[in-house]
């Protein structure tokens, strides 16, 4: 092993240590002497072990570290590339992920769905009524479903937050089932209530659209009401989402809301190259 072999080894395997954590948010990375000096001699002693020459860590120390001043952009463009490569492994393993679970994601008979049944791309959100970032990204929904004629959305009650949530969506289910009620206008009314929501706020939308009240009470304490909801937890629970809004969308989850501007590329980007980023934009810069 030469002495520059040695020098990339070492940086590569402090690189790929310190980014070990890293998934969709790179963290950057900053090497000090001390961190070098550590490496390289863990690098020695492996390549010791392994039959190689003896180096004096006191005569290479030196020359590794006037080779990374003199060199200093390679520490970046190395960096650069680990990110870009732990990125897209992030990206294969949630997307593989998400291909296990397709059927509960796309295809449970209870599923709720908005704009079109039939479009070429899918948004999933998982939501709580109570939630105050499920309520503030309600507008996007509507823009993205108003502007976009191919988009098929599907909702699922995801109630985390209070025993209010959960009660709240148990009626929506509900409503859900309930040709006699426009799900999309009850959805967006129940959002706009003040203060928490709960059975009794949900019941007086839903009975304000034509729903039966007392049918309702009756039958939210039911399997009817409670199977779809417990199949959200399930899914969450399979997909490691602990959140609301949680989004579903292609090859990527993604929790908490998101600029609609940030939405709409992703469904672009689905559309021209089958994933929320397109290889190019994966690749480091420089």
């Amino acid at each position: 092993m030469t002495r520059l072999s040695l020098v990339l080894v070492a940086i590569v395997g402090l690189l790929a240590g310190a980014l070990g954590s890293t998934l969709l948010r790179p963290v950057p990375v900053t090497l000090g002497n001390d961190d070098i000096r550590a490496v390289v001699a863990e690098a020695i002693a492996a390549d010791k072990a392994m039959g190689g020459a003896a180096i004096d860590p006191a005569k290479l120390n030196p020359l590794i570290e006037t080779y990374l001043l003199d060199n200093p952009k390679i520490i970046d463009q190395v960096n650069a590339k680990l990110q870009s490569i732990k990125v897209a492994e992030a990206r294969a393993a949630q997307k593989a992920t998400i291909d296990a679970h397709y059927a509960d994601i796309y295809q449970q008979p209870d599923t709720i769905v908005l704009g079109n049944p039939k479009g070429d791309v899918t948004l999933v959100e998982m939501f709580d009524y109570n939630c105050s970032y499920c309520r503030g990204a309600l507008p996007d929904l509507a823009s993205l479903m108003a502007e976009d004629p191919n988009l098929k959305v599907i909702l699922k009650e995801f109630p985390i937050l209070t025993a209010g949530s959960v009660d709240a969506a148990r009626v929506a289910v509900l409503v859900s089932q309930d040709p006699k009620i426009n799900y999309w206008d009850f959805h967006q009314k129940l959002f706009a209530v003040r203060g928490e929501v709960g059975a009794a706020q949900a019941l007086q939308v839903a009975e304000d659209l034509g729903g039966n009240r007392v049918e309702m009470m009756v039958d939210m304490n039911g399997r009817k009401a409670s199977d779809p909801i417990q199949k959200s937890y399930d899914l969450a629970k399979a997909l490691n989402i602990s959140g609301t809004p949680t989004y579903i969308l292609g090859d990527e989850l993604i929790p908490g809301a998101l600029p609609i501007d940030q939405l709409r590329a992703k469904i672009a980007n689905l559309r021209a190259c089958g994933s929320t980023i397109c290889p190019a934009q994966l690749a480091p810069a420089g």
